[in-house]
């Protein structure tokens, strides 16, 4: 039991039945809480991702360095990969409302510290590593947060359409942000684009703390007794023990990195075969990102099917056959259609899954398996890359794709062949 009753609860009832009653408060007024939270996290998104697409190609113009470029994707993507697991063992021991403000924050300030440098002209290149090097941080600790605390503020019938929608609009904010930074630059420099980005983490860092109200989850009302690392174990032990945690994670560790050809190396793969006119880049980009909001509007409409696994199974054959589709069409506009439809294909494939962990996990493990879900998410592609990347260069790209899109339609078929998945997947009944 929860030792200690909620502020606002009952004086007559144990603490997880108050927490129940706070919960289901919440859940009366659902739809305004889900469109501050996801308004805010949108306003702050936009605004990462305007400095994100600055600062690739504020270092792509001023180096025109391979290396330099692989320096600070390396420096955004080690400290997320090496965070995650611990930031979500605080996802679970901490108000994840809290912990998202203060990722927000951190981003916020030390982005703030940069443009003021810029401004008085400390604008060394090394200074873009450092800051995206703390943004990962950030960003590390946002992501299991974020993952574990819909669950509190969405009915559970109704996580599928807030996830669809989520999708949808991480996919528009994919779409027009590269276009709205190139604009920027053309206008602006580069420490305005900061100052933005600071504005927006301000509003979204408001709108949580004086509109948005969510309760602390069970575990971060109960005193700790264990330390963190101990935390970390029972983490580990749960995923170990959990009948299709384990089979889950190796299918997406595999995918993951199966999908690096089509997420690399189709830049690479259009300047070759279709000509490196920079419209063309755009173009897949967009087609892509155009993908994704159908996708997005299609998941939150439909739903899926009644098994989650069985809609997984469905987008990630879709997927496959579209990563063969890019190593097969000869006609650019064909190739455009294809990644259409592979980009489609991604919302369907990852609402369920992400749904799955929300239904099923234990609400005081979440923040610990959104936490290892983002190190396999973020390190298995950049993995395939180390795979893929060299043979690039000496067999054609077309090849990589079509044998990887066999490998991952093969592969979906995992996923209703393993029985714990199946069940993992059926329908769960919606609490009165």
């Amino acid at each position: 039991m929860i030792e200690g009753a909620l502020v606002g609860g009952s004086l007559f009832c144990d603490g997880r039945e108050c927490m129940n009653k706070t919960n289901e408060r919440v859940f009366e007024h659902w739809k305004r809480n889900i469109i501050l939270f996801l308004g805010s996290q949108t306003i702050s998104l936009f605004g990462s991702a305007l400095v994100q697409y600055a600062i690739m190609w504020h270092i792509t113009l001023n180096t025109q360095s391979g290396i330099m470029m692989t320096i600070a994707i390396i420096c955004g993507f080690l400290p997320t990969f090496f965070l995650s697991p611990f930031a979500g063992v605080w996802a679970d021991r901490f108000n994840r409302k809290v912990l998202i403000i203060l990722a927000d924050g951190l981003i916020a300030f030390s982005t703030l510290i940069l443009a003021i440098l810029f401004l008085i002209g400390y604008d060394s290149i090394y200074l873009l590593f450092v800051i995206s090097a703390i943004r990962g941080l950030g960003t590390g600790i946002q992501t299991p947060a974020v993952g574990a605390i819909l669950p509190q503020i969405v009915p559970q019938d109704k996580l599928t359409k807030t996830n669809g929608a989520n999708g949808s609009i991480q996919a528009v904010i994919m779409l027009i942000a590269p276009m709205v930074s190139a604009a920027l630059l053309t206008v602006a420099s580069l420490e305005i684009i900061f100052f933005i980005d600071v504005i927006t983490a301000a509003i979204a860092i408001f709108t949580l703390l004086v509109f948005l109200k969510i309760p602390s989850h069970a575990k971060a009302n109960e005193q700790q007794h264990i330390g963190y690392l101990e935390d970390f174990k029972l983490g580990v032990k749960y995923i170990k023990e959990n009948e299709f945690l384990k089979p889950f994670f190796m299918f997406f560790a595999i995918f993951f990195i199966l999908m690096a050809p089509a997420a690399f190396l189709t830049p690479l793969q259009v300047t070759r075969s279709f000509g490196d006119d920079v419209w063309r880049l755009t173009a897949i980009e967009i087609a892509f990102s155009i993908g994704m909001m159908v996708g997005g509007g299609v998941i939150a409409g439909w739903g899926g099917f009644k098994n989650k696994i069985h809609t997984m199974t469905f987008a990630s054959i879709i997927f496959g056959l579209t990563t063969i589709g890019l190593g097969i069409v000869p006609i650019f506009w064909l190739y455009l259609v294809v990644m259409l439809i592979c980009g489609v294909a991604m919302p369907i494939f990852n609402t369920p899954a992400t749904v799955l962990l929300q239904e099923k996990i234990e609400e005081n493990y979440l923040g610990r398996v959104f936490g290892v879900f983002g190190m396999i998410s973020t390190s298995m592609m950049p993995l395939g890359m180390l795979i893929f990347g060299p043979i690039a260069d000496v067999v054609q790209i077309e090849w990589l794709l079509i044998g990887t899109g066999i490998f991952m339609v093969f592969l979906s078929f995992f996923l209703i062949a393993s029985k714990a998945l199946v069940k993992a997947g059926a329908p769960v009944p919606v609490k009165e």
